[in-house]
């Protein structure tokens, strides 16, 4: 079974093929630069730049993957959640496909792509918990099968990507700026600057990192005004910001394994994925408190953290073993939520 997955929900353009051996036999992603010089995603210019760069990537996804189109069995392609006209471009090319091979379509449910991905790389059992920590979204999902999640806590206003690219701008780093964030960070002296952990003493394992945000802000204005924003200060900016959010992060999870432990009798695997998934500081602090209570800790390679199509791919080859099939004319949702069943 090879299924081809296309993923275009945000500013990515992403083909892969990946057969159900768990072998990624190609994974093509092409990144839009154009939106550096905005500070974030235009959606009008991403729907635009899909449409030019889809046909080249299928193509070079097949080539690398030494496949036609004829060997596929189904074409998987993200709906939602997303900006509506890049998911309008991706889907469109998977259904016209689809029906030009009279192949099944699948539409896959882009954050259950994301939760979804360790099982192509492990033999992870339902159920478990994951943490999906991406540029738009920041949430605890107990994963219990296909098209069975619920939600244990989310973010109450900005994702914890959102708030890395946002606090990198601050300090002059172009968008996305998270991993810039991160590397100046390992430079940052401890406690030369501190910002409270947002939600630290709350019981819920909801987020919220607006006020996080404001408070970095105002400590970069007041430094300017003071000219004394030097490199050395916008490291221990970058350094007191991560601080802040591996204690938040620390104390959240910590209450989700409580919380799916309660609920599900025991606690063996713990996942996290998305884009901030990426972020070392934070691998390496949530692998020491899973080993802590007992879980085995799973984090996806680098490669496939961001959006890409493997993701994809590999979702619609665990529901295309249910049988579970989408019509031609399923509509894309920018808004679609996880726990919803499409």
């Amino acid at each position: 079974m090879i299924v081809l997955g296309i993923e275009s929900s945000c500013d990515e353009t992403a083909v892969s093929l990946v057969n159900d051996n768990k072998e990624i036999l190609s994974n093509i992603v092409s990144s839009q630069i154009k939106h550096k010089q905005y500070g974030g995603v235009v959606p009008e210019v991403a729907a635009r730049a899909h449409l030019s760069a889809l046909p080249f990537i299928l193509k070079e996804a097949l080539d690398e993957a030494k496949v036609t189109l004829k060997d596929i069995s189904s074409i998987a392609a993200t709906i939602g959640p997303g900006l509506y006209g890049s998911l309008l471009i991706g889907s469109t090319a998977g259904k016209a496909l689809a029906f030009a091979l009279n192949k099944p379509f699948i539409g896959v449910n882009h954050l259950e792509a994301h939760i979804l991905t360790p099982r192509l790389l492990h033999n992870i059992s339902f159920p478990y918990l994951a943490l999906l920590i991406s540029g738009g979204h920041s949430q605890f999902i107990a994963v219990k099968g296909i098209n069975n999640y619920k939600i244990l806590g989310t973010t109450l206003d900005d994702a914890l990507g959102e708030a890395f690219d946002k606090t990198a701008r601050l300090l002059g780093f172009a968008y996305p700026g998270g991993k810039h964030l991160e590397e100046l960070a390992k430079s940052g002296v401890l406690n030369k600057f501190t910002f409270k952990p947002p939600l630290l003493f709350s019981k819920s394992c909801n987020f919220s990192f607006s006020g996080l945000k404001t408070a970095v802000s105002q400590k970069i204005a007041e430094l300017e005004q003071s000219n004394n924003l030097t490199e050395e200060n916008k490291a221990n900016i970058a350094k007191a910001f991560e601080v802040a959010i591996l204690a938040s992060l620390k104390a959240k999870t910590t209450i989700a394994v409580q919380q799916f432990k309660a609920e599900n009798g025991s606690f063996k695997h713990f996942v996290v994925s998305g884009g901030v998934a990426a972020n070392n500081s934070i691998r390496n602090m949530l692998q020491e408190l899973v080993n802590k209570h007992g879980g085995n800790f799973y984090a996806p390679p680098l490669a496939l953290c961001g959006d890409n199509a493997a993701m994809v791919a590999w979702a619609g080859i665990e529901k295309l073993k249910l049988g579970k099939t989408s019509a031609l004319n399923a509509k894309v949702k920018p808004n679609l939520n996880l726990e919803e069943i499409i």
